[in-house]
């Protein structure tokens, strides 16, 4: 709801930038950080094939190397690099030559750490300008620095180089752009003071990759094909998928900071995703509709949960850090260096598709591609050599965007034959008919129609051009950006506690990696090997925690959170079935707060034989808001688990907070109705089962310490109050839940180790514990704790 409520937000704030024509005049290129990494691997190779793509159309530059490193020593690092450009192998070596000189002839280099240096370089830029005769177009600023270094930088232009008054400016930045939704509104809202939106171009490499550049007009080109099909009704799922093979070694202090899921999946992914999904506006060459849909695609993504995702960490990892970042031999990060995330959208054209996103490092491969894999409903009664690729419905049908690398290593756009032959750009794109032995998920090369560029580029070169051009569908806008750390963020947050499943890396990985899918959620298919002690130790005896069997001279069962689960859903169904044949009904009361949630899931995705409908269900406790009310427990039941089961509408069985248009009046008396209700179905009161759970504070239900009811009397159901908001609730009493026949108690999560340990202890003091006085007169009570909640 926050993820909706912010983007009623961003619509009203931002302002989306409007079109810009193509650049006339003199344009001024100035490099920051002109002698690092990326400049030397990819931005002055990109900067001279601009130079080389627009010199014959009579625009004129300069370029700007600029750095804080000392003149001399500068100036001699940037000259090396530009002489090892290279020219496209369709430029002739007279005339690369020819045009490598005229370049380096227009760089040169200054040293800029003071507004005064900014100063000196607009001086210098106005002066060459007036003595040239040239008229200005506009400056391009490329920050080639860490965002740290953003805002002075920022400062500086925006005081002593800003072009005249009436010409464009475009300052371009790389990611990371933040790291979260807070870090990244502090940055946006910093460099708004400097410069206006539609001056800041915010790089995502990705886009600027050949398969991802031509995902749109792909969809474009293809429309007649696609629209009946891009949708719901005939796309299996989606893969959008980043491999690589290389560790972070030399990279583990942005990693430590970032991981994978920032470094990969908010960004690259993501904006992948947003060019797949979004609906397609009918002018694909306007920058703003282009933005304006990725937004609106933004709006109908569902907020992630924990069970969306799997996370893994290589395991060299942790020794890599140690080694860099000087920690301790008794540093262990948590950082995840592989992630696979679930994610769908809520509306009409992808409602229950599913979209993987999934990255890491040290994997079997290095390959990125988008894989839309499309339903298949036929049967072939044919032997499958008889199978012809352009019309058996028997073979898959897919649409590969292959960004690069893996066995073809070249961008490439696949289409299954027996799914249509795509229109293509008549330039930039060519058929490829050769290399037949050459498998593509399981098919042979033969089984597509086969795309790759006439020109391979590079995505700075594409980027470079783009940015000169003013495409600003090709960037990350403020908006686009915020919404993308508004969907990710509570993600992060949620597996910030979270062990990464350890991999060996590379082809040893064989399956621990593998996850599936059900329903919503994602779970590796191999299990790990858990062991409680940590081999890391010596093995002394003072090493070692000893597990009760029983807890509160009470049944104990006591695992990891996922298996503990697992056995608590599967104890339920059968305490159910065993209801069902005993009197033909199944009553079980359900408590609300977090700890239930993965349970609500498990049982409906993996319980098909769950007697529903013989099922009824209640609630050990309410908040005093409406039904549909976030906090509301039923709304949360409603949500996780009675949305995708079958139980009669006439055995839910909701708490009647709300009577009379208000919420919880003593004189509705709703605890008296519902005490009625209990007592007219269930028989004696007396449930099959009630599930509770323990705050940190010992409360049960909503039974809070001190609570002056509740905690004995004749009373099945009474209002309280909470310490915390919402602070009224309605809850079933002591008395009452003592009548179940069973009860059980789902504890987990480190946070609630100290109580566990109290309640442990103590005897029967409810007033000041009221789990302590949960004791079923004449059943069974069972408790479920984790091992973190257990052990600490």
């Amino acid at each position: 709801m926050l993820f909706r409520a912010f983007f009623a937000l961003i619509f009203l704030w931002g302002v989306l930038p409007s079109e810009t024509r193509e650049s006339r005049g003199h344009i001024s290129v100035v490099l920051l950080g002109a002698t690092g990494d990326l400049a030397n691997k990819y931005l002055w190779q990109g900067l001279f094939q601009l130079y080389l793509d627009e010199v014959s159309h009579g625009h004129t530059f300069t370029f700007h190397g600029a750095a804080q490193t000392e003149p001399e020593r500068g100036r001699r690092l940037v000259f090396e690099r530009l002489k090892r450009l290279a020219c496209p192998s369709d430029v002739p070596p007279n005339r690369c030559a020819v045009l490598k000189d005229q370049f380096i002839k227009l760089t040169d280099y200054h040293q800029l750490k003071t507004a005064e240096d900014y100063a000196t370089l607009n001086q210098q830029i106005t002066t060459t300008l007036s003595q040239e005769g040239m008229e200005e177009a506009g400056r391009i600023f490329y920050f080639s620095v860490p965002p740290f270094a953003y805002a002075e930088i920022a400062r500086h232009i925006n005081s002593s180089c800003r072009p005249p008054p009436g010409l464009w400016l475009r300052v371009v930045l790389e990611k990371p752009f933040g790291h979260d939704l807070r870090s990244a509104q502090e940055l946006a809202d910093e460099l708004r003071t400097f410069f206006r939106e539609e001056e800041i171009y915010r790089v995502d490499h990705y886009l600027g990759k050949q398969a991802v550049a031509h995902i749109l007009p792909f969809r474009d080109q293809n429309r007649h094909h696609l629209d009946p099909i891009w949708n719901r009704h005939h796309v299996e799922r989606v893969e959008i998928v980043l491999k690589e093979t290389v560790d972070v070694k030399n990279r583990t202090g942005f990693y430590e900071k970032y991981g994978v899921i920032r470094d990969i999946h908010q960004n690259h992914l993501t904006e992948i995703l947003m060019f797949l999904a979004m609906e397609l506006p009918a002018n694909t060459s306007s920058s703003e509709d282009i933005i304006r849909s990725k937004l609106q695609a933004f709006t109908s993504l569902q907020s992630p949960e924990i069970t969306s995702a799997v996370i893994g960490q290589y395991v060299a990892y942790n020794s890599h850090v140690r080694e860099e970042l000087q920690k301790g031999q008794d540093y262990f990060s948590r950082t995840p260096t592989f992630a696979g995330v679930l994610v769908h959208l809520d509306n009409l054209r992808w409602e229950g598709v599913p979209f993987i996103l999934a990255s890491g490092k040290v994997l079997d491969e290095r390959i990125s591609y988008v894989r839309i894999l499309f339903k298949n409903r036929a049967y072939c009664a044919q032997n499958e050599t008889m199978w012809d690729p352009e019309s058996s419905q028997c073979k898959p049908r897919q649409i590969i965007f292959h960004i690069g690398q893996g066995e073809l290593n070249s961008p490439a756009i696949l289409v299954s034959r027996n799914l249509f032959k795509p229109t293509m750009p008549d330039s930039g794109w060519k058929e490829v008919r050769d290399r037949p032995q050459l498998r593509i998920f399981g098919q042979p090369l033969s089984d597509y129609y086969v795309y790759i560029p006439v020109a391979e580029r590079d995505a700075y070169s594409v980027l470079i051009s783009r940015i000169y051009s003013g495409k600003k569908e090709s960037f990350i806008t403020v908006e686009n950006l915020l919404a993308s750390w508004a969907f990710w963020t509570p993600l992060l947050d949620g597996l910030s506690s979270q062990v990464p499943r350890l991999y060996p890396g590379g082809r040893e990985n064989e399956q621990l990696l593998d996850f599936e899918m059900v329903g919503r959620e994602v779970s590796f298919v191999a299990k790990e090997t858990i062991e409680l002690m940590d081999a890391r130790d010596e093995q002394t005896p003072d090493k070692y925690k000893t597990i009760q069997s029983r807890f509160r001279q009470s049944q104990l069962i006591t695992a990891w959170s996922e298996d503990l689960i697992n056995r608590l859903a599967s104890d339920i169904e059968a305490v159910a079935a065993s209801a069902v044949r005993r009197s033909g009904e199944f009553h079980m009361a359900l408590s609300g707060g977090s700890s239930p949630l993965a349970l609500f899931r498990q049982l409906a995705t993996r319980h098909y034989g769950f007697p529903w409908r013989q099922t009824h269900l209640w609630l050990v406790d309410e908040r005093c808001v409406p039904l549909t009310d976030l906090e509301s427990n039923f709304g949360t039941l409603h949500e996780q688990l009675l949305r995708h089961v079958r139980v009669p509408y006439f055995n839910i069985h909701p708490m009647p907070v709300h009577l009379n248009r208000r919420l919880c009046v003593e004189e509705d008396k709703g605890p008296e109705l519902y005490a009625n209700e209990i007592a007219a179905l269930v028989t004696n009161s007396s449930f099959d089962l009630v599930l509770l759970g323990v705050g940190a504070d010992g409360h049960t239900a909503s039974l809070f310490p001190h609570s002056p009811v509740g905690l004995e009397g004749s009373q099945g159901v009474v209002f309280t109050e909470s310490p915390v908001k919402p602070h009224q609730r309605m809850t079933l009493t002591l008395p009452l839940i003592n009548k179940a026949k069973r009860v059980s108690v789902l504890v987990m999560g480190k946070g609630k180790h100290d109580i566990v340990t109290v309640v442990s202890r103590v005897g029967h003091e409810p007033k000041k514990w009221p789990v302590s006085g949960v004791s079923p007169s004449s059943g069974q009570i069972a408790w479920y704790v984790d091992y973190e909640a257990l052990l600490g």
